[in-house]
């Protein structure tokens, strides 16, 4: 077993540190906290009780993970966790609470990147290749899908749900859910188009994208998806849409008005 601990770090009795650890200086790692093999822990990074953590992760200075919730009505002596897979990134000033039930669980996935001063709250799902840039701030029992993009200063309201591979333009404030592969911003929010380069970039393009395009136009007009052909995208897209939201969904613009409009402009 190798472990590069600082010797001003604390650690309690019963965490588990796996192998290849890097532990910088001032850390703490409480009680009942479990580290999985290579992960490197920046100055002053915090985990509080009942943190799992994968392998590979790096934590940055001031990183704090597993905090209480943010709820007034928790108790102290809940029991709960937060779960975080491989292969994550926590830049400086990251934080994410454990949940806010009896044997409840934050989950975060693997392969995400969260960038400066970004927070996920209590109960929140949060899926593999996420992206969060600077200040994002996602309330409880929110879900996030993958490979998600959530531009600097977004906040979201708690019980959200934000769809597979959408993209969050910066500064957007969500109060309802976000459907899968879509581009949503302004005030209030609103779909605008496909994701487009984010689909191609994970190679969903040629005919899987032009399915996509289609149910976008059917979705607009409030149509039926049945009609076109059922790709894994189209698949999870339909499925996510019969899920019973809590917040509902954020509308459309319109944007053969806003075409028409840029179009008629003189030069």
């Amino acid at each position: 077993m190798i472990q590069n601990i600082h010797p001003t770090a604390y650690i309690a009795s019963t965490a588990k540190l796996a192998d290849n650890i890097t532990i910088g200086p001032f850390v703490v790692i409480e009680d009942y906290v479990e580290i999985g093999d290579g992960c490197e822990l920046g100055a002053h990074a915090v985990l509080q009780s009942y943190v799992k953590m994968g392998k590979g992760n790096i934590l940055h200075p001031h990183v704090v993970l597993g905090g209480l919730p943010q709820d007034i009505s928790f108790k102290k002596e809940t029991v709960s966790w937060l779960e975080i897979a491989d292969n994550n990134v926590f830049r400086e000033g990251f934080t994410a609470h454990r949940s806010s039930v009896e044997g409840g669980v934050t989950r975060v996935g693997s392969e995400c990147f969260f960038m400066n001063n970004s927070h996920v709250a209590h109960d929140c799902n949060v899926g593999n290749k996420v992206i969060f840039a600077n200040n994002v701030a996602i309330g409880g029992y929110v879900e996030v899908g993958e490979s998600v993009f959530m531009g600097g200063a977004v906040v979201v309201h708690q019980f959200c749900r934000i769809g597979s591979f959408a993209i969050v333009q910066g500064t957007t404030g969500l109060s309802m859910d976000v459907i899968p592969y879509m581009l949503i911003g302004g005030r209030p929010a609103k779909h605008y188009r496909l994701n487009t380069v984010g689909l191609k970039r994970a190679g969903i393009n040629g005919e899987r994208y032009k399915i996509l395009s289609s149910a976008f136009r059917l979705l607009k007009n409030k149509m039926s998806l049945d009609d076109l052909e059922q790709t894994e995208e189209l698949v999870y897209l339909k499925q996510w849409l019969e899920y019973k939201s809590k917040r509902g969904t954020h509308g459309f613009i319109d944007v053969s008005k806003k075409v028409l409009k840029t179009s008629n402009k003189k030069l």
